[in-house]
């Protein structure tokens, strides 16, 4: 038994002071029932992805999807936390739900209200997603871990600063088409990797155009069984999933080898029965821009240490062989926690349609999703391709 995608929904990613989480929630809720065709009675139950943390004070939130529609009250609906990839974690929660047979039609959400609170209390907050005895009670932060991780790359492989920029330049060149993107603005290598008042360094050598932004924003999707595909205008789906958890403590890992999304690569990959090169494109998940680098090498588009190749030749630019971060990634578009995994399954799936406006692909056949949680310990890997 497959699942497909029939139907999604997503809301600007970025400061959003109007809309409350339960606001976003319900739009991107009451979108996708309606792109898909259905009405909320025949949801079989709900997910939502969210971490909050602390950000705000709504901590039971799972039951806000039945804000959306009437249609939804007495629906189960469960709450699903796995870090930054706790949008994915609820995608392949109903994925599995709808495999066992226990549901039919899911609704998955994945929402997060970052901009509540100040910064300081931002960065506290997601540093407890490390291993706090060893690191976040140490004073390290993400922007600290990641600084670390890439410090290591550079003693090994050399300093990689200008290939951070151009994966910067890159994802914000391509947010520019994204009318959801946080940042919808161009700013260009020379900027991105240059050390100044408007970037400066967040924790060496990582500047801030290294760096996700904090955002607000809600995406959503409707799954439904693959027997019920052919009642539907289009359906993506899911070819191979692959999930792969790693030691949270860094102390316990090769931070380079990025194993756990290595190992979920290759899973999806034998599962989807292909080579990474025959996917069209990928969304993965560049929290920081070592990230993205170190997921070229996990992928296995590269060995490692080679993965500023892929930059140099164009390989994984909009118009290269395999364009990676086409939406403009987290770099540009944001990364409202809870919401970054469904965003990038429904960006995928506009992409496999046809219907992603100014950021369209040419005929794009095969997608690969990464989304990650903390220093690549929760890792989600989809392959997805469209059925009808």
């Amino acid at each position: 038994m497959g699942v497909c995608i029939v139907g999604w929904g997503h809301s600007p990613f970025g400061r959003l002071d109007a809309l409350d989480l339960e606001t976003l929630i319900a739009k991107v809720s009451r979108e996708a029932i309606s792109h898909s065709g259905i009405t909320a009675n025949e949801v079989d139950a709900a997910w939502l992805g969210n971490l909050n943390g602390g950000m705000i004070p709504d901590v039971f939130c799972s039951s806000m999807i039945l804000q959306a529609d009437d249609g939804l009250r007495w629906k189960p609906a469960t709450r699903v936390e796995n870090a930054c990839a706790s949008g994915a974690a609820a995608v392949f929660s109903a994925c599995e739900a709808i495999e066992a047979g226990s549901c039919r039609v899911a609704l998955v959400v994945g929402a997060e209200k970052m901009t509540a609170v100040p910064g300081a209390e931002i960065t506290r907050v997601l540093g407890n997603a490390s291993y706090v005895k060893e690191e976040a009670a140490r004073g390290m932060t993400f922007p600290g871990i990641f600084a670390q991780i890439a410090s290591t790359y550079f003693s090994r492989y050399g300093d990689h600063s200008a290939t951070l920029a151009e994966i910067a330049a890159k994802n914000h060149a391509n947010g520019v088409s994204n009318p959801y993107a946080q940042m919808r603005k161009a700013l260009g290598f020379e900027f991105c990797n240059t050390i100044s008042d408007k970037n400066p360094i967040i924790a060496a050598p990582l500047r801030k155009t290294d760096c996700s932004l904090v955002s607000d924003g809600a995406a959503a999707l409707v799954l439904v069984d693959e027997a019920m595909a052919k009642d539907f205008p289009w359906a993506i789906r899911f070819r191979a999933r692959a999930q792969v958890n790693d030691f949270l403590p860094l102390s316990r890992r090769e931070p380079l080898a990025f194993e756990g999304p290595r190992r979920a690569w290759r899973q999806a990959l034998e599962q989807a029965e292909c080579v990474v090169r025959d996917l069209s494109f990928a969304e993965v998940h560049d929290c920081f821009t070592i990230a993205e680098l170190l997921a070229y090498e996990a992928m296995g588009l590269v060995d490692p240490g080679g993965g500023a190749r892929l930059l140099t030749e164009g390989t994984v630019m909009r118009d290269g062989a395999f364009p990676v971060n086409p939406s403009g990634g987290l770099k540009a578009k944001g990364h409202p926690i809870g919401a970054t995994g469904v965003s990038m399954h429904v960006l995928a799936s506009m992409q496999l349609t046809g219907t992603a406006g100014e950021m369209q692909l040419p005929q794009p056949e095969l997608a690969g999703v990464f989304n990650m949680g903390g220093s690549a310990v929760a890792n989600y890997v989809s392959i997805l391709e469209r059925l009808s």
